[in-house]
Parts: C-alpha cells; structure tokens; sequence
C-alpha cells in the first residue's frame, strides 16, 4: 500500500470523529488535506459543520470541496482539530511545520476542545529531533536571534545546523504570516517542554514547531493497519 493510501486511511479513522455541527479546525499538509477531501463529500452527503483552515493552501482546499469556513473571530471554540504532525511520540507531543504553517496550527489546535493527529506509522518516534526542528522568526535582525536561539540550545543540552528555509524559488520561504523559518538540525530533543518554553522567550522567535500537550489523540495507519493512541 502507498505512503499516500495510508494517509488517506488515517483521515477516514479521524473523520469517524465528526459529529454533525461540529467547529473543526482543519489542519495543512498532504495527510491533513485526504481529511479535508473527505469532509467535504460527508458535506456534500448533509453533514452539518464548520471549519477553521490553519493556511491559506487548506482554505482553497476547503472550498474546492464545499467545506464551510469561519474564523477564530466569529467562533470562541472549536470541538475537534485534525491535523497531520512530522514527528509523534509516546506522550502525543508533537514536531510540526514541516509544511510552513505552523504559527496558525498551533493558534487553532490551543483553541480546540480536541486535536487529533493523523500520520502515517513512520511519524512515530520514541524521542522528537530526528525531523529538523522549524522556528517563525521575524526577518528584522536574525542574526541576533539565531545567535540567542543558539545560546538556547546550549542551555538545554541540544546542539545542530541552523537553516533558513528556502522557497522553491531560492529565496527565504515566507510564511503566511509574513515570517521566515529557520530549520534546527537537532537529532535529538532530551527535554522537548523545556526546549519550547525557553524557545518562545526569544523576542524574534513568532513561534516555533513543539506542540506540547495539544494533541489528545493519534491516529497511525501502517502496512499492519491502523493503531490509535491516546494522550497518557
């Protein structure tokens, strides 16, 4: 079975989540856009629901399939997110960003009642740091944030190659948000909580890929079938 069939069969596991009138917050990236496409045909079916895209590569995906859209502005609370994830481990935190939106996915997965990742089984890791690392920075004075990003490091017993994403065009990959992303080559994350908190207290650090304590739920799908994990 291909990497994309598996997807696609995490994406059916979570939608058996959805309950008619649900706030959702509808996750980016390749496994994150089979549950948007499978959504819309349970719309199309006359599902009841409105969805909450974390970019703007979700929301054109989302209207392509008739999904209902809404912002954090109009709604105070989402029931469920269901979103994809780069790295998983056994207590469901998270590396995310790997697709570049993950200053929005974070906004609206802390804004759920629920999130539930969906992957393929080769997302699950004993220990996060084997994906690089990405971090939103404001353009204005990276140096100087890269310089304390690594003094960060250092702190927290993490070391690893610093690199500005690049956009298929060679230049600096911009976020939605108008930010760039810097990738942290890291290997290994001892203390992923800790790393996150000193992380955010970077003044030219918007956010950064360590989603600690979002994610309830895991849905894996693997060529033995599909495995759900819950928070411990």
């Amino acid at each position: 079975m291909s990497m994309d069939a598996l997807k696609r069969q995490a994406a059916a596991r979570a939608l058996e989540h959805v309950r008619d009138g649900m706030k959702l917050g509808l996750g980016t990236g390749s496994t994150a856009k089979h549950f948007v496409e499978l959504l819309g045909e349970r719309v199309r079916d006359g599902l009841r629901v409105i969805g909450v895209p974390t970019s703007e590569a979700t929301r054109a995906d989302a209207e392509r399939c008739g999904v209902p859209l809404a912002t954090l502005d109009e709604l105070d609370r989402l029931d469920l997110t269901v979103d994809g994830a780069d790295e998983v481990d056994p207590q469901l935190n998270l590396i995310k960003g790997g697709g570049g939106a993950l200053l929005r996915e974070k906004i609206v997965a802390a804004a759920s009642d629920r999130m539930i990742v969906i992957a393929d089984d080769s997302k699950w890791v004993e220990r996060l740091g084997r994906f690089p690392l990405p971090i939103e920075v404001v353009p204005f004075g990276l140096a100087a944030t890269r310089r304390a990003i690594t003094d960060v490091f250092a702190a927290r017993g993490v070391s690893g190659a610093l690199e500005v994403r690049k956009g298929r065009d060679g230049h600096a990959f911009v976020t939605d948000g108008g930010h760039w992303i810097v990738d942290a080559h890291l290997g290994a994350i001892p203390d992923a909580a800790a790393l996150a908190t000193s992380l955010v207290a970077i003044p030219g650090v918007v956010e950064h890929g360590l989603f600690i304590g979002l994610a309830t739920t895991t849905v894996l799908a693997g060529p033995a079938g599909i495995r759900t994990v819950e928070r411990p």
